[in-house]
């Protein structure tokens, strides 16, 4: 069974930073990309940054410059995905999942979506 485990969040004064971590347990033969989400009050869930097993990265418009992505190499059957956010505004606030994206078995046909928990994400101005 796939587990997700969040970090880092807090509440924050605007301009200051948060490091969140996420912890992936669980076996998955393939993983597509690992990524951030997040969920404001009143708001759909929106990506925030992703990476892709490729290497690349994609930020949301207004994040970019101010968040970075990374991810640390597979280890013990674990997979750890960061998200450094810098400059903090109170429009960051909100909840913030983790998610992974891939095949979870060698003849899996489709890709599963993985979530954590969440971590609230509170700035104040």
């Amino acid at each position: 069974q796939v587990q997700l485990v969040e970090s880092g969040g807090g509440l924050v004064q605007a301009g200051e930073s948060l490091r969140l971590s996420c912890v992936a347990s669980g076996s998955i033969f393939s993983i597509n990309a690992m990524g951030w989400y997040r969920e404001a009050p009143g708001k759909e869930r929106e990506l925030v940054a992703l990476r892709t097993s490729g290497h690349s990265t994609n930020y949301a418009d207004s994040v970019k410059g101010r968040f970075t992505i990374s991810r640390v190499p597979r280890d013990n059957a674990k997979n750890t995905v960061f998200l450094q956010m810098d400059s903090l505004k109170p429009e960051d606030t909100g909840v913030y999942y983790c998610n992974i994206r891939g095949y979870p078995t060698v003849d899996a046909r489709t890709f599963s979506d993985y979530w954590g928990q969440g971590t609230q994400v509170t700035v104040a101005s």
